[in-house]
């Protein structure tokens, strides 16, 4: 034994750490037990502040992430984000559309909007004019309704969320936007806005009558650019003709939104804040679980020193009792957190797990185990292995 486990151990000793490993862990079931609700809080709570994040971010670039043809956003200069709307000119498109190299253009209006309730009181909101009818972006995620009811004259669709908050109660209810008759003609189902402001959807030409807009106008220009045309070039060729206008590609228009809301303003402050504190707690609550479940297990630790264990091969079998509890905990506390996104689904919260968030969570996981592994090796390293004749 001496010699499987002293420094010059063989690899059939080495193959046995895992082994020992196990057993060490699953020796005292109460220490596991506390061990590994440790491990699932700090699991629970950094993934759900990590899917409250995520879940700000796609909120944010909600709209955007739907447009799935366009090449280059002309927007009005000086825009923070997508929910901070101003009018371009109104020349924009015919002056893009006579560019050379340029497929087609697409129009989109966002306006801040006043919706007064049936019951009265009124609700500021944000009105999104799609031109669907000339192929662009039409409303997504229909519960109720469809495309071809919001052709109707005075037609919106909100989400189901916001009915509350709106005054309303089913499709097909009326209320008044900006002083003009509007009927519910289609309800959507998660589409939220990172800020308390519903959307609501309609017509182009709808929105621009509801909000006075002329029909050249509009906020955002969607350029499609024609097969082989290069996008630099492209770019460089519209900010000339466009001098009161910024010409993004859509990821730096997606990046510039979110960079906005999340850290420029006090409303991503919280979000960032509790990522990182729930990161933090998380460590801590795994260091000192792990520490302590290899203290109590100091005297078979010092048994295998007195026994001709190398140091080298108790830090396997602790990284590996660490890594197992990180396994385990991990799964668990993925399912848990799962049943919370499921119990908050329709709730003001959102919660966002995507795979590679899984993954990185997993890694994460795998990580503050091993940290916290190294206080547990260092405690384990100063044990005196003729201890363990003196009990």
């Amino acid at each position: 034994m001496s010699d499987a486990l002293g420094t010059g151990s063989t690899v059939k000793a080495i193959k046995m750490a895992p082994k020992i490993a196990y057993r060490n862990l699953f020796h005292d079931k109460v220490s596991l037990f506390v061990t590994l609700i440790g491990i699932v809080f700090a699991v629970v709570l950094v993934s759900v502040q990590s899917g409250l994040f995520q879940g700000a971010r796609n909120k944010i670039a909600v709209v955007i992430d739907q447009v799935k043809d366009a090449d280059l956003w002309v927007v009005p200069i000086g825009t923070k984000s997508f929910d901070d709307p101003s009018l371009l000119t109104g020349r924009e498109k015919f002056a893009i559309l006579s560019t050379p190299g340029v497929a087609k253009v697409e129009e989109i209006l966002v306006s801040f909007a006043s919706w007064r309730k049936p019951q009265g009181g009124k609700k500021s909101f944000i009105l999104v004019g799609l031109d669907w009818a000339n192929g662009g972006l039409k409303p997504w995620n229909l519960s109720q309704g469809s495309v071809e009811e919001l052709t109707t004259p005075n037609s919106l669709a909100v989400d189901h969320f916001y009915f509350k908050d709106l005054g309303i109660n089913a499709k097909g209810d009326h209320a008044e936007v900006n002083g003009q008759n509007v009927q519910i003609s289609a309800v959507t189902e998660r589409i939220r806005s990172f800020t308390t402001m519903p959307y609501a959807f309609t017509s182009l030409t709808r929105a621009r009558a509801l909000t006075g807009t002329s029909p050249e106008q509009a906020t955002y220009q969607l350029v499609k650019l024609a097969p082989g045309a290069d996008l630099e070039t492209m770019r460089s060729r519209l900010a000339k003709r466009l001098p009161d206008t910024e010409v993004l590609t859509q990821p730096e228009f997606r990046h510039r939104s979110i960079i906005y809301w999340l850290f420029n303003t006090g409303a991503g402050g919280a979000l960032i804040g509790g990522l990182g504190l729930g990161i933090i707690v998380g460590i801590v609550i795994v260091a000192q679980t792990l520490y302590a479940n290899t203290k109590d297990h100091l005297n078979e630790f010092a048994t295998l020193r007195a026994l001709g264990a190398s140091a080298r091969y108790i830090h396997i079998v602790i990284l590996i009792q660490a890594m197992l509890s990180a396994v385990i905990g991990f799964v668990i506390g993925y399912a848990l957190t799962w049943g919370i996104i499921a119990a908050t689904r329709h709730t003001t919260l959102t919660i966002v797990m995507t795979p590679q968030l899984t993954v990185i969570l997993f890694v994460l996981t795998l990580a503050m185990c091993a940290l916290s592994a190294v206080g547990a090796i260092l405690k384990v390293t100063r044990i005196d292995p003729a201890g363990v004749f003196s009990r």
